[in-house]
């Protein structure tokens, strides 16, 4: 197939598209990349004028108007809400005298969870779709475009068309099979099964656990997640990043592939955790609380998302970024990939030397994280 068989648009958002149309194109199984989460960020203001994202969707369409190709985009004022971190990248072009941002973000807002960036009816229009995305910052004089946690299987098609890749480590649950909580605990090592059962033990003796979704989620609940979610966004990024209108829409529009997890007190909700339920995996997304109860994060993160996991037949938990105390929980680690395209070759050079030797950091801890894993030897 011709790179010059079909047109680019750069839309002003996901919404323009028809959801069954983008939906056809990489929506079903990945929920981030599904219309109802996009356009639940565009119409709750979450991302979109004074957010630093304004959403910038690029399709390639048949002549019937149908996209036969589409890439989530959004032009960036700044860095944050990405999980990738190049601000390191950003001071080093600034101070050689360049400008950094605007740049180009092909990704799902605020969400460090792996999936397809390149939403494509046929594969042979991976190519020519990012030469789309290097056209629209050349004319624009934005100096990069980035595309963060990349399907492993869309890898070949970014380093074809010349992007620069990068690996970081995450920590995700792995089922291998498990039946139950107690099949995975006979998996780890006997000090690690009594610390992990000492913890939930903890945990669930001064409150009442309860797992919510579809329509059992009500607007008094988002009230209260709000509470949460506005409470760690402070502590973590100093503004939130979502808006409180952000979690009703996510409620209308993709309820059952919900999962929010509470813990109540005296009948009140003092913590929560939302996760998202995708095909294959289920995604840890939030959480917060009012109340501290000693390891109720872990307890409503972590144990109750592999409960959770078990139960629906999901392979994977995927529990957000960082955080190394996860791999005492039987999260192991997991690298995840980005991709980069820089529009100065003198900067592009620094940047891919600078990537090689990250590249021999990153194996060298994954080889150290492997072995500090907490499950039996040889299991």
């Amino acid at each position: 197939m011709s790179e010059t068989a079909f047109v680019a648009r750069v839309l002003g958002g996901v919404g323009e598209v028809e959801p069954a149309h983008w939906d056809a194109l990489g929506g079903a199984d990945n929920p981030f990349m599904s219309h109802a989460f996009l356009t639940a960020m565009e119409d709750s203001g979450s991302v979109g004028p004074g957010t630093g994202w304004q959403a910038a969707p690029i399709v390639i369409g048949s002549d019937s108007g149908v996209p036969l190709a589409a890439l989530p985009a959004y032009l960036k004022g700044h860095s944050q809400g990405e999980y990738v971190f190049d601000h390191s990248w950003a001071d080093a072009f600034q101070r050689a005298g360049g400008n950094y941002y605007p740049k180009l973000q092909i990704a799902a807002p605020f969400t460090p969870a792996t999936g397809p960036r390149l939403l494509l009816a046929d594969d042979a229009l991976g190519v020519p779709l990012l030469r789309a995305a290097e056209q629209l910052c050349e004319q624009n004089g934005f100096s990069s475009a980035h595309a963060t946690f990349v399907d492993p299987a869309q890898l070949p098609i970014f380093e074809s068309a010349g992007w620069l890749l990068r690996s970081d480590i995450q920590f995700h649950w792995e089922n291998r099979d498990y039946g139950s909580w107690d099949d995975f605990l006979d998996d780890l090592a006997s000090r690690k099964r009594r610390a992990l059962r000492k913890e939930r033990k903890k945990a669930q003796e001064q409150v009442e656990i309860r797992h919510l979704t579809g329509a059992q989620i009500t607007e008094a609940e988002w009230d209260a997640f709000w509470v949460f979610y506005q409470d760690t966004g402070a502590r973590k990024w100093g503004t939130p990043y979502l808006t409180r209108e952000a979690f009703s829409l996510l409620g209308e529009r993709m309820a059952d592939q919900l999962l929010l997890i509470f813990a109540y007190a005296g009948g009140r909700p003092i913590a929560g955790a939302l996760n998202v339920i995708g095909k294959d995996a289920l995604y840890g997304r939030y959480w917060g609380c009012t109340e501290h109860v000693p390891y109720l994060h872990f307890e409503l993160c972590y144990y109750q998302a592999i409960d959770a996991a078990i139960a629906r037949g999901l392979k994977r938990v995927e529990a957000g970024a960082q955080g190394g105390h996860k791999l005492a929980r039987g999260y192991a680690p997991a690298k995840t990939w980005s991709a980069h395209w820089i529009a100065d070759p003198g900067f592009r050079e620094a940047v891919a030397d600078f990537l090689e030797r990250e590249r021999h950091g990153v194996e060298v801890d994954q080889n150290h994280l492997d072995r500090r894993t907490p499950f039996r030897k040889g299991g």
